[in-house]
């Protein structure tokens, strides 16, 4: 049975999803001190996030837990509803956002869609080395260089390197590329997806990612 940990200093909230999550073992943290913790000692498959928890906040958690894992999913559910809320906690390793009031049901489905996914790419070891225009991307290690030298990347922005660099040439939608990274295509955000090729363009060259007009990008040597 998955380990969920619920870290969030509302306990009727924790209360609450433990009722809709009764299908996993739920690990509780009311402060984000709590949850590091937990994350110490404890092995967790995925993790549901509030943002403005006493102590440690959130977005502390998250790096935390990127910083162990590439690979554990992350929710947030904030009240916080910018969307430079949403863009910072994406790129620091969020892989899906759920504003505060929520439906219990809604983050059932999210938890379940994430942990779907988890197993599928579980099941595929994935040791290929993609090399394209001088860059090259280790799948299996999720690390990037440029003519030999490392760029660092969010996890976000390796997600839809994979993608466009897997595939030289072809044509990916704003829907493709959001989904190929965050799973939520039905929120797509056009800034969102033009901050992340824009900072993609920094990193590896502005050469390699075009804009295809009224279409979206594609990867170019």
């Amino acid at each position: 049975m998955p380990n969920i940990l619920i870290a969030d200093d509302e306990k009727e909230i924790i209360r609450l999803l433990k009722i809709y999550l009764n299908d996993y073992n739920v690990l509780e943290a009311n402060d984000g001190q709590q949850a590091l913790a937990i994350l110490n000692s404890q092995q967790v498959d995925l993790a549901v996030v509030d943002i403005m928890m006493p102590k440690v906040d959130g977005y502390q958690v998250i790096t935390k837990i990127r910083e162990k894992s590439s690979y554990i999913p992350v929710i947030i559910i904030s009240a916080k509803v910018t969307l430079s809320d949403r863009i910072l906690g994406m790129d620091i390793g969020a892989d899906d956002y759920i504003t505060k009031p929520f439906e219990p049901l809604e983050v059932q489905a999210k938890v379940r869609a994430q942990l779907r996914r988890l197993s599928a790419s579980d099941a595929v070891a994935k040791t290929e080395t993609v090399t394209v225009g001088g860059v090259t991307l280790n799948i299996s290690e999720c690390t990037v260089t440029k003519d030999g030298e490392t760029i660092e990347l969010t996890k976000n922005e390796f997600k839809v390197l994979e993608l466009l660099m897997g595939n030289p040439r072809r044509v990916f939608t704003k829907e493709q590329i959001y989904e190929s990274a965050w799973y939520d295509a039905d929120s797509v955000d056009d800034n969102t997806i033009r901050v992340i090729i824009s900072r993609l363009r920094d990193k590896v060259g502005a050469e390699h990612i075009k804009t295809i007009r009224g279409l979206g990008y594609r990867y170019e040597e």
